[in-house]
């Protein structure tokens, strides 16, 4: 494994365990804000230095605070505010099509239009799921699930990988897929036995087995997604802001993609 990857992970772990197990609801909404900015960044640039199209940036960052104000209003108003970014980022890029005489593409408005669903919606949950009841404990079924997968498909990738798995991302094959489930499962589970033993939950082994699988497959196919839009506009990495990871999107594109799915479960733990 790259030894400048594996350094950058040993100390930045440590930094985002320390954010979201002391730091409170509004340093948490505000962490994630900025690294929502940082990523929809990395997206718009990709597109705009490839010519593919002109993402309106302003309306991106403008979205992305929105994750810092989430839990300012009363809690019933949470899903209420989730469900209005979408329609009112519609409106405000038709409005600006019709401003600028069509100098603003429906294509501009398109990739702007998902990335802030893709980065910026899908994003909000972390500091959503961290602020639920037990959430200090349940966020990190979300990390397992991401950053675990990622481990364990690279290194058994790496070492037994034979059968491709798709063109979208030649390196990847369906051991290293498999592996980084089975992997991804198997730290949740010990994760799980630790907060059960020593931390007084109650979670039950054979959910949290279900969850882990359907995380780290849908992880994957963030992962998988991250990709194709890279391979779309013909870069390797989003960015060079991590050493050895790439960019922050290529850091956290497998996270922010199984996010709204963890919440959707976890309502159900």
């Amino acid at each position: 494994m790259n030894l400048t990857r594996v350094i950058t992970g040993i100390v930045g772990f440590p930094i985002v365990a320390l954010v979201l197990v002391f730091g409170n609801q509004i340093l948490i909404d505000i962490a994630f804000s900025i690294i929502a900015i940082m990523s929809f960044h990395e997206f718009a640039h990709a597109f705009k230095v490839s010519n593919k199209a002109n993402p309106l940036t302003w309306l991106g960052y403008l979205a992305c605070i929105t994750i810092a104000l989430i839990h300012i209003f009363p809690k019933e108003y949470l899903m209420l505010i989730i469900g209005a970014v979408a329609p009112i980022a519609i409106l405000i890029c038709f409005m600006q099509i019709l401003i600028t005489k069509m100098k603003t593409t429906i294509i501009d408005a398109a990739v702007t239009l998902f990335g802030i669903c893709y980065i910026v919606i899908f994003l909000m949950f972390i500091p959503i799921i961290r602020s639920m009841e037990n959430g200090v404990f349940l966020i990190w079924y979300v990390i397992l699930a991401a950053w675990g997968t990622d481990i364990f498909a690279y290194l058994i990738g790496k070492h037994f990988g034979k059968h491709k798995f798709s063109k979208v991302s030649p390196k990847k094959s369906i051991e290293g897929c498999i592996g980084g489930t089975v992997g991804a499962v198997i730290l949740m589970l010990i994760y799980t036995y630790v907060a059960n033993t020593y931390w007084g939950m109650n979670y039950s082994y054979l959910f949290i087995t279900g969850i882990g699988i359907i995380l780290s497959l849908v992880g994957q196919i963030g992962d998988f997604a991250a990709s194709s839009i890279k391979r779309f506009v013909d870069i390797k990495d989003y960015s060079n802001l991590i050493p050895g990871h790439g960019g922050m999107l290529d850091r956290i594109d497998s996270l922010i993609f199984l996010a709204p799915f963890a919440y959707a479960l976890f309502t159900l733990l």
